[in-house]
């Protein structure tokens, strides 16, 4: 996650409050009445002061007058403030459940022109959180509904959305979009071109343009001189500085007054060459992320488990569901302490202080993945599981036999999810420390029997949807105790069923070359021969959408290469789906 994109949350609100047009046909004179004044600038001073009780208590004011006078516009937009005032407190999962809330609401009213505002605010929260691909999906679908409904003039603050999260990646890209805000707000708010202007110039000094930086630094002190000022003032004249080989003063500068001070000098010195204190600078703002991580994901918790003690105030049963979810969470945090450890000990080990710069954001990129990952997976489950939990602690809902059952199992299901997912962590975490040496002769038909049979139980499937063939003997054995047998085969059964569409998934045991050859093939979309070996890294999945963390087919390949076998993509399959072949 992106600490420093807290500091410019704040802006948000100036977008929300002035930058659309209300649809509605609504009488806007009332906006000049005292009584709204006085809502609207106590509101204000509240979110500015960061006072939480006068803050709610004045949004909500504001926003019973607003429905009084019909403007559904105004009201929305303050549900949206109360969102940005969340993560401005880094209450992540309170803003989540508030955007989730806005985002049903406006779908039961079918107020399709106002659902932009709900997916805007989802992308500020992927954005925050450091998942810049769900955010980036956000902001395009809000610029796709604003041009669908004719809201233009509001659009160039959404695009400079993206260019902030294009400039790391894509920069060409990045400006391609400045060009696009840049044209809009010249045709419809020419107030705006200034600044966007100034983010361009930004944008050359970050790909090394020195020239045009310094035509679009003259550009803004002859715009400063004329009275007109862009939020991004302090870090062109940080970053003019730098250019001009005052190294010193810029460090210094940006210590004072930029949004990323520790990003901003280590950018600086590493363009100087001067690594070593790159290097001590990033480390120094990784620290500090850190440590507010460590912050916002206590705050998270903690919410989570406030939810859960109140459902077990209403009902003493739903107990159960809350030391479970509980457990979960002590889990959670025990994966990302380990991960911390992890990254810690990397960083310890580097020698070469250019390497070593390079190396650490390749960590923290690896981390930001991991946790996105952990984050998404888990809480789909975790908000099923809470919510059959709150409707079976009903006292007064009386629920079928059939339904109950029904509940049962989506629970039970999500639990495995959940399971699962720990397992492939904890397993991945420990691969090294697993015991191969003197591994006990076992039946291979037997053992692979059990196997599939236990998976069909846990997914509910029978033979037709998850069927065995062996042409091995009966007496035939492999050198490996049966649960490690079991832990490196789950996966691939796993990996089948969440793929195999319409079809079966087909288990074939036979013998090659004295040692046993499984192959599991499935009726799926397949995998293309180029992803063969991309599959099998860490946290890699062809399609997002698909359950699971991206570490069982990477487990099953290093614990059986460290038995001597190997497990593969066979490209030769012709399909439809694919094939995966284990040998040990």
């Amino acid at each position: 996650m992106n600490y420093y994109y807290l500091k410019n949350i704040l802006g948000v609100i100036i977008f929300l409050l002035f930058a659309v047009t209300p649809v509605q046909a609504a009488d806007d004179a009332y906006k000049e009445t005292k009584e709204y004044l006085s809502l609207r600038d106590s509101m204000h001073r509240a979110f500015n002061d960061a006072d939480s009780t006068r803050f709610f208590r004045s949004v909500k004011a504001l926003q019973n007058y607003l429905l009084q006078q019909e403007d559904l516009h105004a009201y929305y937009t303050q549900r949206c403030n109360e969102i940005v005032f969340q993560l401005n407190r880094e209450r992540i999962f309170e803003a989540y459940k508030l955007a989730t809330q806005l985002s049903k609401e406006l779908t039961e009213r079918k107020l399709d022109k106002e659902m932009y505002m709900a997916i805007n605010m989802m992308g500020h929260i992927y954005r925050y959180c450091g998942n810049k691909e769900s955010a980036k999906r956000c902001f395009w679908e809000v610029i796709h509904r604003m041009e669908k409904e004719g809201y233009t003039e509001s659009m160039p603050p959404i695009y400079m959305n993206l260019v902030n999260i294009y400039m790391e990646e894509d920069p060409p890209q990045a400006l391609q979009l400045i060009d696009k805000a840049a044209e809009i707000a010249g045709k419809t708010s020419p107030e705006r071109v200034f600044d966007i202007e100034t983010r361009r110039s930004l944008a050359y000094y970050v790909m090394g343009d020195i020239p045009r930086f310094l035509q679009g630094y003259k550009a803004y002190k002859e715009g400063e001189a004329k009275g007109m000022s862009s939020v991004h003032g302090h870090t062109m004249e940080i970053y003019y500085l730098a250019s001009q080989g005052r190294t010193d003063e810029a460090v210094s500068m940006a210590a004072q007054s930029a949004e990323n001070p520790f990003e901003t000098q280590a950018d600086i010195l590493s363009k100087a060459g001067r690594w070593e204190e790159a290097y001590k600078s990033l480390q120094k703002g990784a620290a500090e992320s850190d440590s507010i991580n460590s912050v916002i994901l206590s705050y998270s918790m903690q919410d989570i488990q406030n939810e859960l003690s109140l459902y077990d105030m209403k009902r003493e049963a739903s107990r159960r569901w809350f030391y479970a979810l509980a457990a979960i969470v002590c889990l959670l945090l025990l994966l990302v302490g380990a991960l911390f450890y992890i990254v810690y000990s990397r960083r310890r080990h580097l020698r070469e202080m250019k390497k070593a710069y390079k190396k650490v954001l390749a960590s923290d990129q690896m981390k930001t993945s991991f946790i996105q990952n952990v984050s998404h997976e888990v809480r789909t489950p975790l908000n099923i599981i809470s919510g059959f939990a709150q409707v079976i602690a009903k006292p007064d809902l009386e629920i079928p036999s059939e339904e109950r059952h029904r509940i049962a199992e989506n629970i039970v299901r999500n639990t495995r999810l959940i399971t699962v997912m720990v397992d492939e962590v904890l397993d991945m975490s420990n691969v090294d420390a697993i015991e191969t040496d003197h591994q006990p002769q076992l039946p291979a038909n037997k053992a692979l029997q059990k196997i599939v049979r236990d998976f069909r139980r846990e997914l509910s499937l029978d033979e037709s949807q998850l069927s065995f063939e062996t042409t091995l003997n009966d007496d035939f054995c492999v050198s490996i105790h049966d649960h490690l047998l079991a832990r490196i085969v789950y996966p691939l059964l796993d990996n089948a069923a969440k793929n195999r569409g319409d079809g079966p998934v087909r288990v074939k045991v036979s013998q090659d070359d004295n040692r046993l050859l499984v192959t599991v093939e499935d009726n799926g979309p397949g995998v293309p021969a180029s992803e063969a070996e991309h599959i099998f890294e860490r946290f890699v999945k062809l399609d997002t959408f698909k359950q699971g963390l991206g570490l069982g087919l990477t487990f099953s390949r290093e614990m059986t290469r460290r038995l001597g076998g190997d497990v593969w993509l066979d490209t030769t399959y012709a399909g439809p789906g694919a094939c995966f072949k284990l040998r040990v």
